[in-house]
């Protein structure tokens, strides 16, 4: 280049930052729920239409590829667009404008520096030419089973690509920093459902009754404690009821009851194995307070592991465009992101984006949910030092 990195990216975010903005405003303003994202990739195609790239919607137009530069070696970046069945209670000029729908989890951002990233390799590609090709990857569906990751990839999105990387905004990070973390980065999760049916009546009998409240109610209790028994304590599992269902009246034992759990465990044998085990130990409870249950026991999302390489990519990317200090190490979480399927097939990672603010504590999935869009500059640029050290990389 005859200016270098640093400097273009300067000059570049100077001249557009506002736009990658108003972008991510535009959507947090129009959510769309899993599966019903159109709008939002027809936003996105529009857009990079007009910068002069020729994005691929799926079939069912709620997700889109577009592939910039050429060459058979393949540098992928991913960006997920749906938004939470949540309220917007926040009074900015962005609200959501579809009442009980919000962007909670930040994925507005990540659309629109997935935009931003494919504008600026863009405008690499006519000045000077990309070393290998990159491919944007919008997805939908990140937030529900089935979630689209196995969408995009079955039409396509890892056809001939080497490695792939991802942001995830992070409030516990103020903006400027980059959460880094090589391994495990994000727990499996699964979700059970426990049903139980028996014999009701009057409290004041409660012999003569299943007692399902009593039963259900030792399902929720004994069960996380048992299952961790049965398990390697260096094993991290998290079983936590959500939902449980039982009768309405004072003095009346129900005839039915339901309890709904989550299932999150980090490291993929122990994934393996965890349905049976959970499911064992849930009967035997439920037996010994006289009752048998049914349990529909859903698989969800594999954990993501990042690979050591692009870990250690991502890293130093954000060391060169931020500068050493803004390199921070990511905790493992116990929740759910279904980039894994991707990791499941080629290396990558995702880092922590953070978007907090001064002053704030917030946290994503809660409807006051919002973020420093400073940030989003700063994605941009990482990303785009990430991936073009990726292409020139030996490691993929």
């Amino acid at each position: 280049m005859s200016t270098s990195l640093p400097d273009f990216l300067d000059g570049w975010l100077h001249a557009h930052a506002a736009e990658v903005v108003a972008a991510r405003r535009h959507i947090h303003a129009n959510p769309r729920l899993s599966r019903q994202e159109h709008d939002t990739a027809e936003y996105v195609a529009a857009r990079l239409a007009e910068a002069g790239l020729e994005p691929q919607l799926i079939p069912d137009g709620t997700g889109l590829t577009c592939d910039i530069g050429t060459g058979d070696h393949v540098i992928a970046i991913r960006a997920d667009m749906d938004a939470l069945p949540i309220h917007d209670p926040k009074q900015v000029p962005y609200r959501s404008s579809v009442e009980g729908v919000c962007h909670a989890c930040g994925h507005d951002a990540h659309t629109a520096m997935l935009l931003g990233v494919g504008r600026v390799l863009h405008e690499l590609e006519r000045r000077e030419g990309l070393p290998g090709r990159f491919r944007l990857i919008f997805q939908p569906s990140e937030e529900q089973f089935p979630s689209g990751a196995p969408t995009m990839i079955k039409y396509g999105a890892l056809t001939d690509v080497a490695a792939i990387f991802a942001f995830h905004c992070d409030p516990q990070f103020q903006a400027g920093q980059i959460g880094v973390r090589n391994g495990p980065l994000t727990a499996a999760c699964d979700v059970m459902e426990v049903r139980m049916k028996g014999r009701g009546g009057h409290t004041s009998r409660p012999h003569l009754t299943s007692d399902l409240v009593n039963a259900i109610g030792r399902v929720v209790v004994d069960v996380p404690a048992l299952v961790n028994r049965r398990l390697d304590p260096r094993q991290s599992v998290a079983i936590v009821f959500g939902a449980v269902q039982a009768g309405e009246a004072a003095n009346a034992i129900p005839q039915e009851a339901l309890a709904r759990a989550t299932v999150r465990v980090h490291g993929r044998e122990t994934w393996d194995m965890i349905p049976d085990l959970v499911q064992e130990i849930t009967r035997s409870v439920a037996r010994a307070s006289g009752v048998e249950c049914e349990i529909d026991y859903r698989r969800g999302v594999p954990p993501v592991v990042n690979d050591r390489s692009a870990s250690a990519m991502f890293a130093g990317a954000a060391a060169a465009a931020l500068g050493p200090e803004a390199v921070v190490e990511a905790p493992m979480s116990m929740g759910g992101e279904d980039f894994a399927y991707y990791l499941e097939q080629i290396p990558g990672a995702m880092a922590r984006l953070g978007v907090g603010r001064p002053g704030e504590r917030l946290d994503i999935h809660q409807g006051d949910f919002d973020i420093d869009e400073t940030a989003l500059s700063h994605g941009v640029r990482v990303m785009v030092h990430t991936v073009l050290a990726a292409a020139q990389s030996p490691a993929f």
